[in-house]
């Protein structure tokens, strides 16, 4: 959701590289031969799901091409023994998630992997089809963001069962189909995602993360909305200032915005990030939030009654987020004379916290890349990343890792790119630190 867009990131030569001349700096032992083996029979097949999936328009609100897309993965898990199931979105007005179920006879880890089946591009878009740059890149609706890491953990799960390696794991899949905008209420259309966490001991994410092989996050900071309302005394504008009329709503919103641009406290919250997307005053105003536009009636020789800005906040943690709408409801409560304002924060994405255990996953991690010859991998910047459904499960699970799905860039855009190369990395990564986490 809402990746950030990025440029110059790891190059095709440099990927390429590094798929074509590894050397294992450890020698897996033979299951985990197996496991590779396995992802690489399986190229052609992985492809072929990542191109017919992209081809399928999924949108977030083309509910039937998100129940189309669920039932090419469902079919495909239930093809490698999930237990598949399809939980109805009518009541968060959206399609839907898909949950696939596989306990392993001598299950050790109860582990949730995280997807989603939608994009941000609707029918309407131009951005369509899975089209081929050239050998090793591709563009298309979700190549990235996030079709690929469905078809990487997949790939992971199945080369797990054919090895035998499943029968260790308790695995839940929860594919959500409302990532890219949420319905409402977001109790319930997080519920099965939640519940799945609640089960779950270890919680990984697919999502493309910072864009590149080398990374993974160990921490996502929340995404909440806030709108701020303000009103003034409308009057003739060359009455502006007067003791009885006072500044207007705009310049209100001027002052509460400058003071949050302006103020130490908020500025001095690392990682903490606050910003006014939209904005509109003048004398009334027509709100229309399902479509995100605002319109404004007013003259430039009247003194504004209203002012509407809308925006969002981004913490880390639950404890900054509390700290920084305080803040902020502190400074729009100081106003000028004859105006009044409201700010209010709606329901979003909680933050997924760094913390320990999430540290020792990305250490495991790591280490199963060093180990299949690939490098280390190194923890993103949470500056550099959106919010994802993992923040849902994170709290509920002893370690949390995201960011584990397909290379990409310029994701939301009609330019993204998926690095395809990737596919095969990323799967034999996820198999692999399965495998390993199923025998501890």
């Amino acid at each position: 959701m809402q990746t950030v867009f990025r440029t110059g990131l790891l190059g095709a030569a440099s990927l390429l590289w590094a798929l074509s001349t590894h050397a294992l700096t450890a020698t897996p032992d033979p299951v985990e031969q197996r496991l590779l083996a396995h992802i690489d029979r399986q190229e052609d097949a992985a492809l072929d799901l990542l191109i017919r999936s992209v081809n399928m328009n999924s949108g977030t609100m083309n509910l039937s091409g998100v129940r189309a897309v669920g039932e090419l993965f469902g079919e495909a898990f239930a093809r490698e023994g999930f237990a598949v199931e399809w939980i109805d979105g009518a009541g968060f007005q959206r399609a839907g998630h898909l949950v696939a179920r596989h306990t392993g006879a001598e299950a050790r880890r109860k582990v949730l992997l995280i997807g989603h089946l939608d994009t941000v591009f609707e029918p309407d878009s131009p951005f369509q089809r899975f089209t081929r740059i050239d050998e090793h890149h591709a563009t298309g609706p979700g190549i990235a963001d996030m079709k690929g890491g469905n078809v990487i953990m997949l790939q992971a799960l199945a080369a797990l069962r054919v090895t035998g390696a499943l029968e260790r794991l308790d695995v839940t899949v929860v594919l959500t189909g409302d990532e890219e905008l949420s319905g409402k209420p977001l109790a319930q259309s997080k519920q099965a995602l939640v519940d799945a966490a609640r089960h779950a001991d270890i919680a990984l994410g697919f999502e493309n993360g910072d864009g590149d092989y080398r990374t993974a996050n160990v921490a996502r900071r929340g995404s909440v909305a806030w709108q701020l309302r303000v009103t003034g005394v409308p009057a003739h504008s060359s009455q502006v200032f007067r003791e009885d009329i006072g500044s207007g709503a705009i310049y209100e919103a001027a002052r509460i915005l400058n003071a949050f641009h302006d103020d130490s406290v908020l500025r001095n919250e690392q990682y903490l990030t606050f910003n006014p997307g939209r904005i509109a005053g003048g004398t009334t105003l027509r709100d229309e939030p399902a479509e995100n536009t605002t319109s404004a009636y007013g003259k430039s020789n009247v003194v504004a009654e209203s002012a509407l800005v809308d925006g969002d906040i981004r913490a880390l943690s639950t404890e900054q987020l509390v700290r920084a709408r305080a803040r902020m409801q502190a400074i729009v409560a100081e106003h000028l004379p004859h105006t009044s304002a409201a700010i209010t924060f709606d329901e979003g994405y909680p933050p997924m916290a760094p913390s320990a255990g999430n540290q020792r996953l990305l250490a495991l991690y790591s280490e199963v890349s060093e180990d299949l010859g690939f490098g280390p991998v190194t923890a993103v910047n949470p500056l550099r990343a959106g919010a994802a459904d993992i923040a849902f499960a994170a709290a509920h699970v002893d370690m949390a890792l995201d960011g584990l799905g397909m290379s990409g860039t310029e994701g939301h855009t009609v330019n993204e790119t998926g690095y395809l190369p990737a596919l095969t990395l990323q799967a034999k990564r996820a198999a692999v630190l399965l495998y390993r986490l199923g025998l501890e």
